[in-house]
């Protein structure tokens, strides 16, 4: 393996620890200039850990898949199933199956 390939990939993986970084300093701001915004230690782990799985997973994807048109198919998938269980932990868009009515 060459070292070129590894600082590459590497690079890859950093920058989805950035992004994922980045998008989460946007919670933590807003707790700070509002009381709507209220998160506790667990949801940043959460959604941190959700957001970072989902780059990674494009990123290893990415790496195996040449045709551009397939990586923006599977990056689309990728986005809206993680779009759909943050609104699933946010607010229970889908609700509970088995809770008693």
């Amino acid at each position: 393996m060459k070292t070129g390939s590894v600082v590459r990939r590497n690079k890859d993986i950093l920058g989805v620890a950035i992004g994922t970084l980045l998008i989460l300093s946007i919670p933590f701001v807003a707790m700070h200039f509002t009381s709507e915004v209220d998160w506790n230690l667990g949801d940043f782990i959460i959604i941190g850990a959700l957001l970072f799985g989902t780059g990674l997973a494009y990123v290893l994807v990415a790496r195996r898949t040449p045709a551009v048109g397939k990586r923006v198919l599977i990056g689309g998938i990728l986005a809206v199933v993680m779009l759909l269980i943050w609104a699933e932990l946010a607010v229970g868009v889908f609700g509970t199956p088995f809770a008693g009515n």
